[in-house]
């Protein structure tokens, strides 16, 4: 991976105004709500803001948008705190929660009150909605909007007491009802909401809306550049007029930018709780969710993930990036980082008749192409276990695998050469019958006859069993908000996004550890599942050793 600085428009501004003086320390954050867990697109907008606070030696915030009672979780918080913490990110004493600034986001409402600027609503939602207007229309002003600052001022302070029921009262901001961004169409500052407040307990019955509560965090933390998604940019004008109309004590400029977009992935967390509730997905982890944790429980590298981030670049537009290139960059990180391993995944056995009736034990190296990381030993015995694609029955000219009277190299040990084999009723081979040459251990012979043909193995007496789950696509469209008429995207679930294989590893996978790569020699790199247990190991392919998904779709 390159350590190169990235360079986009962001960094630009930035530059500017250092050199201007405007600033003695960047200051960002990352404020995600504590209400699913993070995905793929998150783990970009993490590395755009930390990568911009530590490249510059300024600081990074984590701060948990908490405005929501009814959707969130501390299950949601610790998960998060861990996701942002294997990407590399560090808040270090900076972790900041915006009901830590109820108490203050209360007073300063009360004061836009006070200055005429804030008014309580009696509309109903339906009502409020036409009041609103549309984009070719303006809003019309509320009947309550000239209540009196001392009215308000007592019906905000009853609100908060609780003495009104959930949805007969809002409190908002009086700014422009014809404005030709509905945002400044006096938007709601707060909402009654009787929910239980995984910190703040029933203290508060009204909630600060995210508008009001996000550019105020920002102001109280001395944030310097509010950095986010392009759906923001509409709301940058009502972020400045809370900033210009609030006594906080810093300026924050919000910057957007392009989310994160890929073939085949959803991001929005809606759905991706309907795949969690409706269980079409094992869970918030699950290998093919594009959360953060499923991509660490497949065996995806916090590497891997910024390299393809920092590949997909800072833009002022939207764009889809190619699966593929996620995949590329996580063959590129594990290629150097996986140790290297036999595995049987569709076995079938062979018995090497003059083999004798004793184990041999070969060296195999952990890693082609580093001998600091050592070798293990691999058992041969009589009987073994190939993949069945790695014979035959009437082989053409150009398979160089096993097949009748063919000869190949078992890797790391011998030569073989098949005599015979046996078949069931409807074709299958269910056994090879093969000889070895004695003097071909080590995998040459004193004559320096070749093999063109070298295949993996494990041996049928001394091995591990294994559970291996391979994973495709979740989607079998790239965009799967493409739908009939009729249909959601849950009708574009691939159905064979999972396959679940019995299998037979060598006895070496038995020190499997969670986190650490593994390539299954010829068939892709894997990671050891957390269904593992002592009776069961459980390995997920992170991703094959060639794009076969796109040659499969027709790419």
């Amino acid at each position: 991976m390159s350590d190169e600085k990235p360079s986009n428009f962001i960094r630009d501004i930035i530059d500017e105004e250092l050199a201007a003086g405007k600033h003695s320390q960047i200051v960002t954050r990352f404020p995600p709500e504590p209400n699913g867990y993070l995905h793929i697109g998150h783990a970009f907008a993490i590395g755009v803001s930390y990568g911009i606070a530590r490249d510059y030696q300024g600081k990074f915030h984590l701060r948990f948008d908490d405005t929501n009672p009814e959707k969130e979780d501390t299950e949601y918080v610790e998960s998060i705190k861990e996701d942002v913490r294997w990407l590399g990110a560090d808040w270090g004493e900076n972790l900041f929660f915006a009901s830590d600034y109820f108490d203050q986001l209360f007073e300063w409402a009360k004061g836009l009150v006070r200055d005429g600027k804030a008014y309580v609503d009696d509309l109903t939602p339906d009502q409020m909605r036409e009041y609103r207007g549309s984009l070719t229309e303006p809003g019309k002003n509320s009947p309550y909007r000239e209540r009196s600052p001392e009215e308000n001022l007592d019906l905000l302070e009853r609100m908060a007491a609780g003495e009104f029921e959930e949805g007969k009262k809002v409190l908002r901001a009086k700014i422009d009802m014809a404005h030709p961004n509905m945002n400044m169409r006096d938007p709601v500052l707060y909402r009654i909401l009787k929910a239980h407040h995984h910190r703040t307990g029933d203290k508060w019955k009204i909630y600060p809306s995210y508008d009001f509560t996000h550019g105020q965090s920002d102001a109280i933390e001395g944030i310097t550049h509010s950095l986010c998604s392009l759906e923001f940019e509409y709301h940058r004008p009502l972020y400045n007029w809370f900033i210009e109309n609030l006594p906080v004590p810093s300026n924050p400029r919000q910057i957007e930018f392009a989310r994160l977009n890929v073939e085949y992935i959803i991001t929005s967390k809606r759905k991706l709780l309907q795949l969690v509730n409706e269980k079409h997905v094992r869970g918030w982890d699950d290998p093919r969710m594009p959360t953060i944790a499923g991509l660490r429980r497949r065996g995806y590298t916090p590497e891997a993930l910024i390299e393809f981030c920092n590949r997909a670049g800072v833009a002022k537009r939207e764009r889809v990036n190619e699966y593929s290139l996620l995949e590329y960059c996580l063959r590129q990180d594990l290629e150097d980082k996986a140790l290297r391993r036999m595995a049987v995944l569709d076995p079938v056995k062979v018995v090497i008749e003059n083999f004798p009736d004793e184990t041999e034990w070969y060296e195999g190296p952990n890693h082609p192409a580093d001998e600091s990381r050592g070798a293990r030993k691999v058992p041969l015995t009589k009987e073994i276990y190939i993949d069945r694609d790695d014979f035959m029955e009437d082989p053409p000219k150009k398979f160089f695998r096993l097949g009748p009277g063919r000869e190949v190299r078992l890797r790391y040990a011998c030569y073989i050469t098949c005599t015979d084999f046996s078949t069931d009723e409807a074709g299958n081979v269910t056994e090879i019958r093969a000889t070895f040459d004695p003097e071909s251990r080590g995998g040459s012979t004193p004559d320096g006859r070749r093999v063109k043909g070298t295949i993996h193995w494990v041996s049928a007496t001394e091995n591990t069993p294994i559970e291996v789950r391979h994973y495709e696509q979740l989607f079998i469209k790239p965009d799967p908000n493409e739908v009939e008429e009729g249909q959601t995207f849950i009708d574009n679930l691939n159905p064979d996004s999972e396959a679940v294989l019995q299998a037979f590893g060598e006895l070496e996978l038995k020190n499997a550890r969670p986190a650490e790569p593994i390539q299954f020699e010829r068939k892709g790199y894997y990671a050891l599942d957390a269904d593992s247990d002592e009776h069961r190991l459980v390995f997920n392919r992170s991703v094959g050793l060639r794009d076969s998904w796109s040659k499969k779709q027709g790419k």
